[in-house]
């Protein structure tokens, strides 16, 4: 995809996430953005545009229009650049950084910064759980009563019919997550769990426990894109976007071919491995979506990391453990770093990133030099993947 005008990422930078009562909306956005840059050594005078990855805010925190906001707040206003907001559900921070790269590679910008953020924490939790809810089928799902929780429910069940996958694995996800987001700074939840505390945790929609389940979060994330030939001016460890791929698929799960796969992750993957020349066994770390336990454990197989059914026995084996057969949420993943759902695509990029630096300190990859990234909208009717490799 960007192989004959190659993209990197030079700059990178995230808050913290979790309740944040005491920082606003656009606090967030410019914080990250301003890490960012910071990092990328760029000025702001040479950004020649900015893409903002949301999914509510209008319902959130009644604003809209978030997109002429951080440039606003963030001082580009003067610069009259041009601003654009991209929505898709939880994949809406991956989406934008994937316009964000072809508007580089089209020649039509050279350096582009890229942010997502969400403030889901002023609203109550029946209200945000509506708000998620409505990534779903509106008419034929949710009006009926069904919840985001209870979506993803279903696809846990029949995937423990179809391949006897066991609450126990489902469970080991949660506690590796956990242990990881234990080691990151910025992660939501910095302790670690066991498993008798996801499997003894009040059920929000059986057989997922709260344990199962990502939190409602607050915080922001960005990076700076450049294009390939002018990274090493700014940067002496620019990553490459080795290749990426999107894909949607039907909105209600009663349309789905088959309710333990999302179809569309499977494409988004195939596209990105083929436009990057590489296949899943180069991979040594992956940011996979894991906003319910089964999730991480769907998307490993559909990605070809391991054989379809074999997930949640992958998982209680220690394959996806941070230095084992492919490092899975070394961050923590939705399930600890927290999950805003905007800034989602962006703080998977963000960990991927310093994976590849090198940088990620007691959370860090031994010899990585190939990470992944995969982010879901809705109830995986939008997948986006993106590969990312580490320039020598």
């Amino acid at each position: 995809m960007f192989a004959s005008s190659p993209v990197a990422v030079i700059g990178i930078g995230e808050t913290q996430f979790g309740e944040l009562w005491d920082k606003s909306f656009r606090e967030l956005g410019i914080e990250a953005g301003l890490k960012a840059i910071e990092d990328s050594g760029i000025a702001a005078e040479d950004l020649d545009a900015i893409y903002v990855g949301n999914m509510s805010a209008g319902k959130f925190i009644d604003q809209e229009h978030v997109s002429a906001l951080v440039a606003d707040y963030s001082g580009l206003a003067d610069q009259h650049l041009p601003a654009v907001r991209v929505e898709g559900g939880g994949a809406c921070g991956a989406i934008a950084i994937l316009q964000a790269a072809m508007s580089i590679a089209s020649g039509m910008h050279d350096i582009v910064i890229v942010g997502g953020a969400e403030k889901m924490t002023d609203v109550g939790d029946v209200q945000a759980g509506a708000i998620l809810s409505a990534t779903a089928d509106q008419e034929w799902e949710t009006v009926f009563g069904a919840t985001f929780a209870g979506l993803y429910a279903m696809m846990a069940r029949r995937h423990m019919y179809e391949f006897n996958t066991t609450r126990e694995q489902m469970a080991q996800v949660a506690v590796k997550n956990h242990k990881n987001g234990a080691l990151n700074p910025h992660a939501q939840f910095q302790r670690e769990i066991t498993p008798d505390m996801v499997l003894n945790a009040p059920w929000v929609a059986e057989p997922l426990s709260v344990f199962d389940c990502a939190p409602l979060s607050d915080g922001a994330a960005a990076v700076v894109l450049c294009a390939m030939d002018r990274a090493r001016k700014f940067s002496d460890t620019p990553i490459k976007l080795l290749g990426s791929g999107q894909a949607s698929d039907f909105l209600a799960l009663h349309d789905r071919r088959d309710l333990t796969t999302m179809d569309a992750t499977v494409v988004a993957g195939k596209r990105a491995f083929h436009a990057a020349g590489v296949t899943p066994d180069k991979v040594q770390v992956a940011e996979v979506h894991d906003n319910f336990t089964i999730t991480e454990i769907i998307a490993i197989e559909d990605l070809r990391f391991v054989k379809k059914g074999l997930g949640g026995m992958a998982t209680e084996d220690g394959e996806t453990a941070l230095n084992g057969k492919i490092s899975v949420n070394t961050s923590g993943g939705l399930k600890a770093r927290g999950q805003p759902v905007g800034a989602t695509g962006v703080a998977q990029a963000v960990e991927i990133v310093r994976q590849l630096r090198g940088e990620a300190g007691k959370r860090q990859v031994s010899n990585a030099e190939i990470g992944l990234t995969h982010t879901l909208g809705g109830t995986g009717a939008t997948a986006v993947v993106h590969l990312f490799k580490r320039v020598n």
